[in-house]
């Protein structure tokens, strides 16, 4: 499998490159970027054959077997579709779009192609959601409440490399979209109400740096979501599930239970970098022929739910 990475000296273009790596049997033979200099210094450093500022150039090429898109997330869907039409499958780092006419629109050529496309859902393949979704999956366990906290403190428009983004993050449409869509998932529903409060804008940004959401499916799960750009402290997102029978707490890629007992996690999957088990399931989804987990029609509820939270603003 000959991969191109679009993005690629982005702080999650480099993850996975990183994670493209470690999977045999894969090449990553292209990589996009927007400055050249950038783009062809990262080509040489990683030993990549072809370099180019415009994607365009990449799907042209026929040693280019699919993409990964880990460009700003407003090109995501114009990007999308120009793999699809293309004929290169494509994974689109999360999220899909900041819109739901964009991400309808995504859905609606993939049906019209049929060239698999998959949303970047990542929280799907972290072996610490992947532990609770096999135990709901066997009836082991019923999730009834989700108490999730996406944290971060942000003062400027950097990304996770310290860099300046060419684009705005959003909590909602970036940081909201892995919780709504990881509860739709885990509940096996879709959220029958839902609420959004957001805190005032930041004044140079334009956007909510604290945010609330609420979300309860049809047989009564509830999930309580913060967000916030101005907590000074531990950063990232942190999961606790109150379920029916056991309360778990899950930190990226591990878990622990409701006492901080570590519970093990290397018999989930083959590895335990979540980037790198959708990198792999979106190849494996290739070469078999079949919807990948996190396809972008799996995944269009989310975007519905998020569009009905925006709506409460």
């Amino acid at each position: 499998m000959r991969i191109c990475v679009a993005g690629a000296y982005g702080a999650f273009g480099i993850k996975h490159l990183d994670a493209l790596a470690a999977i045999d049997e894969v090449t990553v033979t292209s990589v996009m970027g927007p400055t050249k200099t950038k783009i062809e210094a990262l080509a040489a450093e990683r030993g990549i054959g072809h370099a180019a500022t415009r994607l365009e150039e990449c799907i042209a090429r026929d040693d280019v077997d699919a993409v990964i898109l880990a460009t700003p997330t407003q090109l995501h869907a114009e990007q999308a579709i120009a793999c699809m039409k293309a004929g290169k499958p494509v994974l689109i780092e999360i999220p899909m779009a900041d819109s739901l006419e964009d991400s309808e629109e995504i859905v609606r050529v993939q049906k019209e192609t049929g060239v698999l496309a998959m949303a970047g859902q990542v929280r799907r393949f972290n072996p610490s959601h992947q532990w609770i979704q096999n135990k709901v999956a066997t009836g082991e366990l019923k999730i009834q409440q989700m108490d999730v906290q996406t944290y971060f403190f942000r003062r400027s428009n950097m990304n996770a490399k310290g860099e300046p983004r060419s684009w705005t993050d959003h909590l909602l449409w970036h940081h909201a979209c892995h919780t709504v869509d990881l509860f739709q998932y885990q509940t096996g529903e879709v959220v029958s109400d839902c609420y959004g409060l957001e805190g005032p804008h930041h004044p140079d940004l334009g956007i909510a740096m604290d945010m609330s959401i609420g979300m309860k499916t049809p047989s009564g799960a509830i999930c309580t979501l913060s967000l916030s750009f101005n907590n000074d402290g531990p950063l990232g997102t942190f999961f606790r599930y109150i379920c029916d029978n056991g309360t778990y707490l899950a930190r990226y890629d591990d878990l622990y239970d409701g006492n901080e007992n570590q519970i093990d996690l290397s018999d989930v999957a083959v590895s335990n970098n979540g980037i790198e088990l959708i990198d792999r399931e979106f190849i494996a989804a290739i070469q078999e022929g079949r919807e990948p987990n996190g396809s972008v029609a799996q995944t269009l509820d989310a975007m519905r739910t998020l569009d009905r939270i925006e709506k409460c603003f």
